[in-house]
């Protein structure tokens, strides 16, 4: 995994376009591990990426985004993927999960983020990639918020993979439910 030569600068770069945006953030939490699967809601806009890329070097942490492979046309792919981007077929079943839990067994520091709603539509169902992810990893959920309302993206929670599925997205329910956000609660695996 790469490692970010000029962390000085990116970080500055970083709180430029965050307070050009008009957004703030929170540090990593207390409970952050360098190794662990990070879902963000909600993804309402491509800008959404560029908040997510954009912590990611502000914040120095090694971090994987998983975009949809479209994004990653020349010249556009060296750009996404020198910022963390990592390309991600929807459109069929290719192993990918299988590929990451490897990654995870190539690297001891590796960040992997995601949005489970899989696209920017309104959507009512969850994508559960992660969830396999981190359980076979066997590495934390940790959950991030993109709070439009405040324009502040917010750490909320962690959890560990447990035995049900079920179970654990309840949990999750529960931990964005605390900051106002309903997530999808129908599955759609993987």
């Amino acid at each position: 995994m790469g490692i970010n030569p000029f962390p000085c600068l990116f970080s500055t770069l970083g709180k430029c376009i965050y307070a050009g945006m008009g957004w703030t953030y929170d540090p990593l939490p207390a409970y952050w591990e360098p190794r662990c699967v990070v879902i963000g809601f909600p993804h309402t806009t491509n800008m959404d990426t560029v908040r997510a890329l954009t912590y990611i070097k502000l914040t120095g942490m090694n971090a994987k985004l998983l975009i949809k492979s479209k994004w990653f046309f020349f010249p556009m792919s060296i750009f996404l993927k020198s910022l963390g981007g990592l390309p991600v077929k929807r459109d069929k079943s290719n192993g990918f999960v299988d590929g990451v839990i490897k990654k995870f067994e190539e690297n001891e520091d590796l960040v992997v983020a995601l949005v489970p709603e899989g696209t920017r539509k309104s959507v009512s169902t969850i994508k559960t990639g992660f969830w396999y992810i981190a359980k076979g990893a066997n590495v934390p959920i940790l959950c991030w918020y993109l709070d439009n309302h405040s324009k502040r993206t917010r750490w909320l929670g962690k959890i560990h993979p447990g035995k049900s599925l079920e179970d654990d997205l309840d949990k999750i329910h529960s931990i964005y439910k605390r900051a106002g956000f309903s997530i999808p609660t129908k599955i759609k695996n993987r």
